[in-house]
């Protein structure tokens, strides 16, 4: 049965109660609505964030470079809490104004600490300082910047688009949830193809490409988003693509990654702040 009909006004307004998860926090104005600092600790990083599938880009890229033996990576990871509005506080507008997690603050030279806000930028950020996941090969960055940034195209029609009319929208329509739902597995399908031609998405070396679109499909071949968004999905049509996030998720620092600033699920699998590898002693990494 078609949707109901809206007509849009001349001038939107936003005195209309939109309804949903997020309608509480939701408005059309950008930021700081609270007066707070953000806590920084003693390490060269500090990221704010939440385990989110863009949070957890940052948390894997971070574990990576530790496993990979640079000390110097270490970090201190902090939770911002979305849903209760806490990215809209003036600590965490000044690291992000777009009021977006991760954000990232590098104090690696104290006397000049610096902002890096938006996931993707965040990677490629600290794969350029430490020289890892990002060939300087020319053809070869080409390749792995193209995944990590049609990733970060295609997040929006993933995560507001299918995520937000299938699993959160306070009532379901057919015409989104059609649109999205089509959409996010041209995604699939696009990733699909290209892992029956490679190992890894931009080639056989694991590279920031992977980092980038594991937190966002791998969640979709366990049915432990949007609703079991697998099954309505039929996620397991796409073989290469379950083949590809097997391989990744047994990666150590990809299980540490995926659980800080978790606050939900067993008790032992989350991680509410990481400041140092003993935080994940007692923690379960599956």
């Amino acid at each position: 049965m078609a949707d109901a009909t809206y007509t849009p006004p001349a001038v939107w307004s936003a005195d209309t109660v939109s309804g949903g998860r997020f309608a509480s926090i939701n408005r059309p104005t950008a930021g700081a609505r609270e007066e707070r600092d953000l806590p920084v600790g003693a390490n060269p990083f500090q990221l704010y964030s939440l385990a989110t599938p863009n949070g957890v880009k940052a948390t894997i890229m971070l574990e990576e470079l530790i496993e990979a033996g640079h000390s110097v990576a270490e970090y201190d990871a902090w939770t911002v809490n979305i849903s209760e509005g806490e990215q809209f506080t003036s600590g965490f507008v000044g690291v992000n104004p777009n009021s977006k997690i991760p954000a990232l603050l590098d104090r690696s030279d104290p006397a000049a600490p610096f902002r890096v806000f938006e996931s993707g930028a965040i990677l490629v950020h600290l794969a350029e300082k430490f020289g890892m996941f990002l060939p300087a090969d020319a053809a070869r960055r080409a390749e792995v910047l193209s995944w990590v940034f049609w990733q970060v195209a295609s997040g929006p029609f993933i995560g507001g688009g299918f995520g937000h009319f299938y699993a959160y929208a306070p009532e379901k329509y057919e015409y989104p949830i059609n649109r999205y739902a089509m959409e996010t597995k041209r995604i699939f399908d696009v990733a699909d193809k290209r892992l029956a031609e490679s190992r890894f998405l931009a080639g056989d070396e694991y590279s920031l490409a992977d980092i980038a679109n594991f937190p966002w499909l791998a969640p979709f071949t366990t049915g432990t988003i949007y609703n079991d968004a697998k099954t309505f999905l039929s996620i397991d049509e796409y073989a290469n693509v379950g083949r590809w996030v097997k391989e990744i998720a047994a990666r150590p620092a990809v299980k540490r990654g995926r659980i800080v600033n978790k606050v939900w699920g067993d008790e032992d699998t989350q991680l509410r702040e990481r400041h140092s590898a003993a935080d994940f002693e007692g923690k379960r990494l599956d």
